[in-house]
């Protein structure tokens, strides 16, 4: 697909969402969907995935849109898919929790939206995800939805967990129409996950993958934290608290069992924040932006690069 054309929105030549995940199942692999706010962390991504020669779901939170300004990011983003022709990009808005939100992402030309009516009752939620398909499919747009609730808070986004019950997936994928499904597998959002290593529900996705076999499985709440980064940041300034988050070794088990997004935050703003922190603690006369922005961009770029590759 060279572009979307929809809303009365210009053409930008980014592909679904769904093309990149239904690729990821035919091979077996996961891939990365990596949160942005401003144009050094898209460069670094893009970086990464010309690295790594990786297809990328580049993701905008209502958070990062306030910051960021629709029309600014999605001038980033056609920037970025200028300049690499030969990598798959899909934007996708992150926790859309509105139609409008929805439809106003679509028709600026992200290729890809979410909505997030986990917190509903079921058939609210199911009710409200049709909208959004019904809308989203007329542009040839994906749309990722959620079943069950994730702990933490992020942004706008907090909650308790709850986890998945395989015993709704099916209808729910059946009654919305809907291309992706979060799955709530015992992750949580934000820096502060666990107090020790989680015991995820690793189980379920193969449970559910059975169920929806047609339907990507999306893990959210992805980040691992590491503790490098963490010692980085306090060792120049910092005090982020001691925490967990998943490891790797149980995305990549998720990714085993059918999981074919995996979202990361937390751990590119620690990346950044960690370069940036370093720099200015070693170079106190630098007041330049490019002079602390530029080995930030650098450290979210070798991070990404990583799980690109540990997510196969």
């Amino acid at each position: 697909m060279d572009g979307i054309q929809n809303g009365g929105a210009k053409k930008m030549p980014l592909v679904p969402m769904k093309q990149i995940l239904d690729e990821a199942d035919k091979k077996g692999y996961g891939v990365g969907a990596f949160n942005v706010n401003n144009m050094e962390q898209i460069q670094a991504i893009m970086g990464a995935a010309k690295e790594t020669n990786s297809p990328v779901i580049i993701q905008a939170s209502r958070g990062a849109l306030k910051y960021s300004n629709f029309t600014y990011l999605k001038h980033l983003m056609l920037a970025a898919v200028e300049d690499n022709p030969e990598i798959p990009i899909a934007l996708h808005l992150d926790h859309g929790d509105t139609l409008d939100s929805c439809k106003k992402a679509i028709d600026l030309g992200f290729s890809s939206v979410m909505i997030d009516a986990s917190s509903k009752p079921f058939e609210e939620n199911i009710a409200l995800t049709k909208e959004v398909v019904d809308y989203a499919h007329k542009f040839g747009v994906t749309v990722e939805a959620e079943l069950g609730t994730l702990g933490g808070i992020e942004e706008d986004v907090s909650g308790e967990v709850k986890l998945t019950e395989p015993d709704q997936v099916e209808e729910f994928v059946k009654k919305t129409g809907v291309d992706a499904l979060a799955v709530a597998i015992g992750t949580s959002h934000g820096a502060y996950k666990f107090k020790s290593e989680p015991k995820l529900a690793i189980e379920l996705v193969g449970e559910i993958k059975k169920r929806v076999p047609d339907t990507a499985l999306v893990m959210h709440g992805s980040s691992s934290v590491p503790v490098e980064l963490r010692d980085k940041i306090n060792k120049f300034g910092g005090n982020m608290p001691n925490a967990m988050g998943v490891p790797i070794p149980s995305i990549q088990q998720a990714v085993s069992h059918g999981i074919r997004k995996v979202n990361v935050d937390t751990d590119s703003r620690m990346a950044m924040t960690g370069a940036v922190r370093e720099l200015l603690t070693n170079s106190p006369d630098k007041f330049d932006p490019r002079d602390y922005l530029a080995p930030g961009r650098q450290a979210i770029q070798d991070l990404v690069a990583s799980k690109m590759r540990a997510f196969g």
